[in-house]
């Protein structure tokens, strides 16, 4: 048997009644059932007609007493609230459930590419009392239909003055969420090292880089291999630049060898930005660069032998249009470390969750 609560403080919008008194009342609010390994929710929801077959029931959760609502012309209940939190912070790209569960609202993607947090919007959000909002990392890719976030009104009953406050600082910093789609889809490769490309050493980068193209519905649309040739690669880079292409990809030619000249050959083909070194391991010899609006990457050679680099990193951001610049490979820096996981966990896990 369960301890009869200690009666509650005073509130002027709610009435407290014995739950035997409480049939043919209505439920203020969903009550909660948990049954440790087998079920947690609302046993009863908001609205509920109590019957006197629910007496039993409510007294095995611990319920003696029950609550009808006053509320005042300035208070909103919490299932209400958060229908407008949720919709203050809800930008292009996300949506959210049509009813709220036990008070709570979650922020779903209303299709598949890259979710965009404004985190300082969303501390501020959490600085005004009885509101709360948590959320996914910035910049991690989702599907359509994926949970990013979820919302809610903390007491049963908010103020006014308070909810509006926080729907106004949310709609002032719009978007709180955002899902940008992935639009650059046709992906050129060259392949660069005389090694390859005198058939001693077999390519292996072309089959890693289709298939993490394909996870965000990319196509390579062409792949050349080149010796370690400064104006070949300049010449190709041209090509490629000059076809409908969204983004070029290069392997190969990153470190600091000498005759790595991968990143001269794009410099000669009239880039005009280049970054190279990035606080990610692995990959710290990562290359972007532009020729005009178009990107150009260079995956160092720790992209054949780890599962993930810096490259998966900044992929789904480029195809979803974003410019890259030498401060953004600096952010890496926190979480910037792949720990090596025996079972790799990518992205449920530390990796690229930039502080």
């Amino acid at each position: 048997m369960c301890e009869t609560p200690k009666d509650a403080p005073s509130n002027p919008s709610m009435t407290r009644i014995r739950v035997e008194d409480a049939i043919g009342t209505r439920l203020a609010h969903d009550i909660t059932e948990i049954r440790p390994g087998e079920f947690k929710g609302p046993a009863f929801t908001r609205g509920h007609k109590v019957e006197e077959a629910d007496v039993c029931h409510l007294m095995r959760l611990g319920k003696r007493h029950l609550y009808v609502l006053n509320l005042g012309p300035d208070q909103v209940h919490e299932d209400d609230a958060v229908v407008e939190l949720a919709a203050a912070l809800a930008g292009p790209g996300i949506t959210f459930e049509a009813s709220p569960k036990e008070g709570k609202l979650q922020l779903l993607a209303a299709y598949t590419g890259l979710l965009k947090v404004n985190g300082e919007a969303l501390y501020a959000f959490n600085r005004i009392p009885d509101v709360m909002c948590a959320s996914i990392h910035n910049n991690f890719p989702v599907v359509k239909g994926q949970n990013i976030a979820g919302t809610r009104a903390i007491p049963l009953v908010i103020e006014r003055q308070v909810l509006d406050q926080a729907v106004s600082l949310a709609r002032a910093k719009a978007p709180v969420f955002s899902v940008k789609a992935y639009y650059r889809k046709k992906i050129r490769l060259l392949i660069t090292g005389s090694e390859v490309y005198d058939g001693l050493i077999e390519d292996r980068f072309e089959a890693i880089v289709r298939e993490k193209l394909a996870a965000f519905g990319a196509n390579l649309e062409e792949t050349r291999i080149l010796p370690d040739d400064v104006d070949r690669i300049a010449d190709t880079i041209r090509y490629f630049a000059d076809k409908d292409t969204d983004m070029i990809i290069t392997t190969g030619g990153m470190s600091v060898d000498p005759d790595d000249v991968t990143r001269h050959g794009i410099r000669k083909a009239g880039a005009d930005a280049l970054y190279y070194g990035a606080a990610v391991l692995p990959g710290a010899m990562f290359q972007i660069a532009y020729k005009g609006e178009l990107p150009i990457v260079g995956i160092p050679a720790c992209g054949l032998h780890h599962r993930i680099t810096v490259f998966d990193l900044v992929l789904p951001r480029l195809l979803a249009g974003e410019r890259l610049d030498d401060a953004d490979l600096a952010r890496f820096a926190v979480g910037g470390m792949c720990l090596s996981c025996p079972t790799c966990r990518y992205p449920a896990c530390s990796m690229g969750k930039t502080g």
